[in-house]
């Protein structure tokens, strides 16, 4: 009897289609408004309401160009994973489950996270 060998699958050159680009940056985003995203609003938190020198030295902090930037990349983690996470919530409730559907809706939460981020951070720069 021969035994068939278990297949290596290279995750890096196996094309995903776009829900699972999305699913898999709804995660991705999540984990990363988690860990950074919380201390680093608690620790601004703490500053502007600590005292009126604390508010000067934040406001310096973050009028920086790359303070700015990475603003911007914050802002993309939480609108798009908010985005993708009322798509499956709309999945859960069972619309939108068809291929056809599921890919729009995954083109369209891409777009409208990359559009809202532009946008609002027209408000930042």
């Amino acid at each position: 009897m021969q035994r068939t060998r278990p297949k290596f699958l290279n995750l890096m050159e196996i094309k995903q289609p776009l829900p699972a680009v999305i699913s898999v940056l709804h995660r991705i985003s999540g984990a990363l408004l988690f860990f950074p995203g919380i201390p680093l609003l608690l620790c601004g938190l703490e500053m502007t309401l600590n005292s009126p020198q604390g508010y000067a030295r934040f406001q310096a902090l973050v009028s920086g160009s790359l303070s700015k930037a990475a603003l911007t990349l914050l802002l993309w983690f939480f609108l798009h994973h908010l985005c993708a996470g009322i798509r499956f919530l709309a999945l859960d409730l069972h619309y939108g489950g068809t291929r056809e559907q599921a890919r729009l809706t995954s083109k369209v939460v891409l777009a409208a996270g990359i559009i809202l981020t532009f946008l609002i951070s027209l408000l930042i720069w």
